[in-house]
């Protein structure tokens, strides 16, 4: 099963998952700090980042003392008492002008502000219960405007687990099988499987006709008796002395061997990058070795004094607690010397890098539409489901380098992927890449954040060590999360040019053949963009690097989010600001070719192996993000900038389809019932995933609860008055052209828990959920 429903072991509720030395404390718009409530269960299988984002609730976009730069939200519903739309916008009953920041719908959809007010509920105070009386369902969600903040602060899911809990020993063993308890009579759990199949689990579910989804793949189901749907891979047989047993029951044309949890860990269905249980206990008690990480930072240090005056470069200091293979301290400042005292520079050779060019080839391209990594939606049955749909390149949740290095199973679930994210993208340029090996390469990438360089070489060269299907290795330098960027991570980084571009240079030298990449944000300060310096550093090295004789740091694709740190996700993305900084990209090239200095001319060996035809050979790939909802939005941002793809978020989360729209480059007006069945869809990737046992189906659930906050923001394109829909438009409250089509839009998440019914069964009496966002937000929180 896989590690989002397994449960997680913290030491206490205040223990910092990025910095242990560091209590955790909440933020507050003028970037003090007090005392933190914290809420009171962490989640099973919680990253770090999901961690920190439940005890520090940064809703305040304004990050204090510029909050005049901002303009204050629109609200979140137009009345539909107010002058007609053509009126307020200058037009005619005739010729009505589209009014901004209002999402045209057709009159005969729309429903008057009262029947919409009685559907407004208090989100804090609810609960999933679902008990309470229900109002009227209509699309849209209310008429209230934004509160401060927009999030709910101390978010509570309850649990989801059996009354009586079964014994592991028994859960995957016939009835009358010997116990193999380690406990004995001490154990504190049931071992009579018909005691609990009749008192201690609720009946199984009907949905999915009834067959378990994961024995139906696999043909073994590892929750045994603990899956919602047992009868399907159980019977009950008669034995010779007329005894009748329960016994489970595995399809033999399968032929798989059960496997125990001693080791290996059972991973869902088709899983890739999965790690043992043994070599994560290695990792927790720092037994893994990273020999190509030590031997580069010991190369830095060895190389680290400046010949013009005999001072030490800058952030090149010697890594503490670095020990050689016999476990003495190593003194990189000692010179070595041989038996008679005289100096010994062989003894000091050490093997340069690994270099940029001799990587593994990826490509980007008008073809390869990229889903972002996304915060807590961004997991594996979402991003299987966005793959079925047309996404070429997909990315992990952002997962800490620290709790890597530490073998946190919250963590490592994140670098697990799908068998089918390890196919190639899609790939047809108009002039075929060079040395590209389109076999070679796969859909799936892995997002890191670190505030060190040394943090982030060991953990790339761990990532590149222990997981094989890997398409490239992302720093996220975009994350504004504060709690993240106190440390030194994510946005953070923007304010320091030259060490993020050592760091990304180290990791470019311990990560063999995998690419290494980087997704930016235009700077930390609102109107005070920073990128363009930032992606010339990036693309030619920056002054320090060429003062030193150091060629650029080699990175295969560069990502910008058209927003700062201090923005947000507010306003929309600057993509006149991304194009200027494609325009600068191609710049470079003829910039380049200009030297006529050949001690000044990188060396082509350092230089990221990208496409021919699109950036110039030996530049990275520039892709844009921020507000792609349509095929118009890519393919306008496509023409209109000159990036080599786009990176899409929100968009995904709000309609998974837009993937299939940019390939067929037209609108596709989903019907209710296709909808349904997307949602059906990521239903049965979650139980193949997170586990078909009550654990596995409460998790699927939550995770389906998450995605459905961002889908009922779909406005269905067939009741739409214009085109093309816009992310800053906000609808009125309508009805849908069915009943199912009006549930779908709903933003009421009782209506969610409705929808999670009628493939997961009713929810748990003690589940609970409350939305991450109020009901009416709509500036969501998705990506870095």
């Amino acid at each position: 099963m896989a590690e989002h429903g397994m449960a997680v072991d913290v030491e206490g509720p205040n223990l910092n998952p990025l910095d242990q030395s560091e209590p955790l404390e909440a933020g507050s718009a003028d970037n003090t700090t007090k005392t933190a409530n914290p809420q009171a269960e962490i989640l099973p299988g919680d990253s770090a980042t999901t961690k920190a984002e439940k005890v520090e609730r940064h809703g305040d976009s304004s990050n204090g003392d510029v909050s005049a730069d901002f303009e204050p939200p629109a609200p979140k519903r137009r009345r539909v008492e107010q002058e007609p739309e053509w009126t307020a916008a200058g037009g005619t009953e005739e010729q009505p002008t589209r009014q901004k920041g209002v999402t045209p719908i057709k009159k005969e959809f729309l429903v008057s502000v009262s029947r919409a007010a009685e559907h407004n509920h208090d989100d804090d105070a609810a609960e999933a219960s679902g008990k309470t009386a229900q109002p009227q369902t209509v699309g849209g969600r209310g008429g209230k405007k934004k509160t401060q903040g927009g999030q709910n602060h101390n978010r509570q899911f309850g649990r989801s687990r059996d009354e009586i809990q079964l014994c592991m020993s028994r859960a995957k063993v016939d009835e009358f099988a010997p116990s193999s308890c380690q406990f004995g009579e001490k154990c504190k759990y049931e071992h009579d499987i018909r005691k609990y199949l009749k008192d201690g689990k609720r009946a199984d579910l009907d949905t999915f006709g009834s067959l378990c989804p994961v024995w139906e793949v696999k043909g073994t189901c590892s929750a045994g008796w603990r899956c919602r749907f047992a009868g399907s891979h159980s019977k009950e047989v008669e034995r010779k002395d007329g005894r009748k047993e329960l016994v489970l029951v595995e399809r033999e044309k399968i032929g798989e061997e059960r496997k125990g949890d001693d080791d290996l860990e059972e991973e869902g269905v088709g899983v890739v990058n999965v790690i043992s249980n043994a070599v994560k206990i290695s990792l927790r008690k720092k037994h893994v070795e990273t020999a190509r990480s030590d031997q580069y930072l010991r190369w830095m240090n060895e190389h680290n004094q400046d010949p013009t005056n005999g001072r030490v470069r800058p952030e090149l200091k010697a890594v503490p607690g670095l020990v050689d293979d016999e476990g003495i301290p190593i003194n990189v400042n000692k010179p070595k010397r041989d038996l008679n005292g005289v100096l010994d520079n062989r003894a000091g050779y050490v093997e340069p890098p690994f270099r940029a060019s001799e990587k593994r080839r990826i490509y980007y391209g008008p073809e390869t539409p990229v889903l972002a990594p996304l915060t807590t939606q961004g997991n594996l049955p979402f991003r299987r489901l966005c793959v079925s749909l047309g996404a070429q390149v997909t990315w992990s949740e952002m997962a800490m380098g620290l709790p890597l290095l530490g073998g946190e199973k919250g963590e490592w679930a994140l670098m697990k992927a799908h068998e089918s994210e390890t196919a190639p993208p899609a790939y047809s340029p108009r002039t075929p890449v060079l040395d590209y090996n389109h076999s070679r390469d796969s859909k799936f990438g892995v997002q890191i954040a670190a505030n060190k360089p040394w943090l982030a070489l060991k953990t790339t060269e761990i990532l590149t060590t222990l997981c094989p299907q890997i398409r490239a290795i992302d720093l996220n330098c975009g994350c504004p999360i504060d709690l993240v960027c106190r440390q030194g991570a994510g946005s953070a980084l923007l304010d320091s040019h030259a060490k993020l571009e050592k760091t990304l240079r180290g990791m470019n030298a311990v990560s063999g053949e995998t690419p290494i990449t980087v997704k930016i944000r235009m700077g930390t300060k609102d109107k005070h963009p920073t990128s363009e310096k930032l992606v010339q550093r990036l693309v030619i090295g920056g002054p320090e690097a060429q003062e030193h004789g150091e060629d650029p740091c080699g990175v295969a694709a560069i990502t910008l989010h058209g927003r700062s740190k201090q923005q947000r996700y507010s306003r929309s993305a600057d993509w006149q600001y991304i194009a200027d900084c494609a325009s600068l990209v191609k710049k470079l090239k003829s910039e380049r070719s200009n030297i006529t200095d050949t001690a000044r001319e990188p060396d082509a060996r350092n230089l990221p192996a990208s496409s021919t035809s699109g950036t110039g050979e030996g530049l990275p790939y520039f892709c844009g993000n921020g507000d792609i909802l349509s095929h118009v939005d890519y393919n306008a941002h496509l023409q209109d900038t000159g990036i080599d793809a786009c990176m899409i978020a929100r968009g995904a989360l709000i309609k998974p389809w837009i993937f299939e729209k940019i390939a067929q480059n037209q609108y596709l007006d989903k019907s209710a019932s296709e909808r349904l069945g997307y949602i059906e869809q990521f239903a049965r990737n979650g139980l193949e995933y997170w586990g078909s046992d009550e654990i596995g189906v409460g998790t699927t659930r939550r995770f389906l609860l998450e995605w459905l906050s961002f889908s009922c923001r779909y406005v269905p394109i067939g009741i739409l008055d214009e085109l093309p829909p816009k992310f800053g438009d906000r609808p009125p409250a309508f009805r849908g052209r069915s009943d199912l089509e009006t549930l779908l839009s709903s933003g009421d998440y009782r209506d969610w828990i409705k929808i999670s019914e009628m493939f997961l069964g009713p929810a748990h009496k003690d589940f609970q959920f409350q939305p991450k966002h109020k009901s009416n937000s709509y500036e969501i929180e998705a990506e870095g």
